[in-house]
């Protein structure tokens, strides 16, 4: 019996984004790029476990906004705002299973930007995102920052919560995003991340996160 893909090569395993038996070389050439990968498949996740981590170099400093730091101490003192943005992006991937590692990258890249303008000069510009997807993903992760310094005004009194850190947490999760993809078109290495750490989407302000720094 030959490949369902190539049908030149003898098939050696099942593809469950095919439902048939395919080559090993289709499914190494094809995976997450023509070939709609389910999670759970077993070729997919050996792959992951040896797939080399792309450099920084190869990624682009702009799209990691290189120029913006943010530390260990940072890290630290903000552990709920870079969980209640993790917790933003799950509950998008939980409305919307066609989700990729792409569009979440886009979403946060381009609400990156904006915070990144509004910090530097004070104007409020929404960078636009390619399509529906990515901006419900924005609105999400935008629906949780007004949750948080709704938070913050109803049991302290005030918001302590200033843009400059809003943009420090997303550039984290931006270059988190890109440490955690295969960078292949319909990857979702980094979805697949995320549902480990929010499995029955838990409320935001839980006290102890499990979020593994990249």
């Amino acid at each position: 019996m030959s490949c369902s893909i190539c049908e030149k090569r003898k098939e050696k395993r099942f593809c469950l984004a095919v439902h048939d038996k395919i080559c090993p070389q289709c499914c190494g050439e094809q995976r997450e790029i023509t070939l709609d990968c389910p999670s759970s498949c077993p070729y997919l996740q050996q792959a992951r476990l040896h797939e080399k981590q792309r450099s920084a170099g190869e990624i682009g400093m702009d799209a990691l906004f290189a120029n913006i730091e943010v530390g260990q101490q940072f890290l630290h003192h903000h552990e709920h705002l870079i969980l209640g943005l993790s917790f933003a992006l799950a509950s998008a991937v939980h409305a919307d299973c066609t989700l990729v590692d792409q569009d979440l990258i886009a979403a946060l890249s381009a609400l990156t930007k904006s915070y990144e303008t509004l910090v530097n000069s004070g104007l409020v510009y929404e960078t636009p995102t390619a399509g529906l997807r990515q901006q419900a993903v924005a609105a999400e992760l935008q629906k949780m920052v007004r949750e948080y310094k709704e938070t913050e005004q109803k049991h302290i009194g005030h918001v302590r919560l200033r843009d400059q850190e809003v943009l420090q947490g997303l550039v984290f999760l931006v270059r988190m995003a890109f440490a955690r993809t295969s960078g292949r078109p319909k990857s979702r290495a980094y979805i697949d991340f995320l549902a480990a750490q929010f499995p029955d989407k838990p409320p935001v302000g839980a006290s102890e996160s499990s979020l593994i720094l990249p």
